[in-house]
């Protein structure tokens, strides 16, 4: 009321005609209500964002969103996401696409069940350790096994000369990666054992700086690392996954939920993946353009790994199953997974696969 009295004046005034008193009181009502009405609206502009919040909110939570895992190597994966025409095609369905990036294939799978990433891309024995684990993995396609991309290291002046020389020193690797699994193979092609070299697992990124800190005798590592520890000389090529000593494939994978929840969507994304994979076996130049700023490479210096890649998918087959298996009982020899895996159960029927693989690569069986 003292506020009214300092902006009204005649509130002052003792003595006021009974048409002034009718007249102030009728005023001072009004504007009582229009004050409150003002002061109710200055207090909940909260209120106000919330129920803005919540129509936008529920206008936007309509798009469901896929998790691919982030590629930043030379492969079809990484042109989906830099083109563009996967997030185009799935938007078309109600999803949006997002590239989560992982430092290997280990940390995926483990993203994966966490339900933190709904496709990955690994090699053949992060899916096995996961299996090991109890996961609820589905392979949904295999890829090349891009042996040549895979290389073991050593500083640019080592006096290591061969597998043999190994013995006793330090290698590196992502445990439960390509690289474990070539390390072993490799060491027991030359008669020796995992158990003859000190084993160091360091995930990529923490790998190579030790590399470059010369804390390691030698490191198994895939592309682009090898190259760009080649082109700045710290390291030089020992060996790499080809001549056969990979003798597996990469995969593509999922978990169990999603794969029953979202067949369509993966039919859509093996689908750009294979289209992908023949523009970029194809194009050469243009690949290398794409993916210069991804890998952290010049044009030119991808354009000479091209052939290091064979850029397509593989439809699963018994064989492919039959060596995965061999693969799961050989980490488990090593005492490396808790217990027996049966990759079976990871895989699906062929019926199943034949609903969501590409006809292109079905026609290769």
């Amino acid at each position: 009321m003292q506020d009214l009295k300092n902006l009204f004046p005649f509130w002052k005034r003792r003595h006021i005609t009974r048409r002034h008193a009718l007249f102030a009181f009728g005023y001072s009502l009004l504007l009582s209500t229009t004050l409150f009405s003002c002061s109710s609206s200055e207090k909940n502009p909260q209120q106000q964002t919330d129920s803005s919040t919540s129509n936008v909110t529920s206008t936007t939570t309509t798009n469901k969103v896929v998790k691919i895992v982030r590629s930043k190597q030379l492969t079809a994966l990484a042109v989906l996401e830099q083109k563009g025409i996967l997030a185009e095609r799935l938007k078309s369905l109600g999803y949006r696409v997002e590239w989560p990036e992982f430092a290997a294939g280990p940390q995926q799978l483990e993203a994966l069940n966490a339900g933190a990433l709904d496709i990955a891309s690994t090699a053949e024995s992060p899916p096995i350790f996961s299996q090991a684990a109890g996961a609820p993995l589905v392979y949904l396609a295999a890829n090349s096994s891009d042996g040549r991309a895979i290389s073991l290291l050593v500083p640019k002046n080592s006096p290591i000369k061969s597998v043999k020389d190994l013995k006793g020193k330090k290698v590196a690797f992502q445990k439960a990666s390509i690289g474990h699994y070539l390390i072993v193979r490799a060491l027991e092609q030359e008669g020796l054992k995992l158990s003859d070299i000190e084993s160091v697992s360091l995930p990529p990124p923490d790998a190579n700086v030790a590399f470059s800190q010369g804390k390691i005798d030698a490191w198994f590592i895939w592309e682009p690392f090898v190259t760009r520890n080649v082109q700045n000389g710290t390291g030089t090529v020992l060996i790499d996954g080809g001549n056969g000593l990979r003798d597996t494939n990469n995969f593509i994978s999922t978990n169990r939920k999603f794969y029953e929840e979202n067949q369509e969507v993966i039919k859509v994304f093996l689908e750009e993946l294979q289209k992908a994979n023949n523009w970029a076996k194809n194009n050469p130049k243009e690949i290398a353009q794409l993916l210069s700023a991804t890998t952290q490479l010049e044009p030119p210096i991808l354009e000479a790994m091209h052939d290091k890649y064979d850029f397509t998918l593989i439809p699963i087959t018994a064989a492919i199953i039959n060596k995965q298996q061999e693969v799961a009982d050989k980490w488990y020899s090593l005492g490396l997974i808790p217990k027996q895996v049966n990759v079976r159960d990871g895989f699906l029927t062929t019926e199943q696969y034949a609903a969501i693989t590409p006809q292109e690569v079905l026609a290769k069986k």
